[in-house]
């Protein structure tokens, strides 16, 4: 069921592939203060199998807290491209929104998911 997928920023300056072991359908939003401001959905993919095919050097990296989840831009036109996860770093986040031939609202509704509450930040 692994579908080797790819996307691009809106400029096209950033091309990737991944393979997503799920396909579309772990499409889901994330309501943590970072990921409800940025408003994309984000599809599961393997971390080892995310390849950037373009523009490499186009990529911007955004960080916080922990440094654990790593959030790309393309510095050109701004789009979120990826992100590597927090709870499980062997994945990664791809914005359903860069995936080629996708309309996100064809996914609807997109469920969320608890980052306000988020594991890594319960205390131990």
């Amino acid at each position: 069921m692994t579908e080797t997928l790819t996307a691009s920023c809106h400029c096209g300056a950033v091309k990737l592939e991944a393979e997503f072991p799920q396909g579309l359908a772990s499409a889901a939003r994330c309501d943590c203060s970072f990921c409800r401001r940025r408003g994309a959905a984000a599809v599961t993919a393997i971390a080892a199998s995310l390849r950037v095919t373009k523009g490499v050097e186009n990529l911007t990296l955004y960080t916080w807290g922990t440094g654990t989840a790593k959030h790309h831009f393309c510095k050109i036109c701004g789009i979120y491209t990826h992100h590597q996860r927090r709870l499980d770093p062997s994945e990664c986040g791809v914005n359903l929104g860069c995936i080629q031939n996708v309309n996100p609202r064809d996914h609807d509704p997109i469920p969320w998911h608890d980052g306000v509450n988020h594991p890594s930040d319960r205390a131990k």
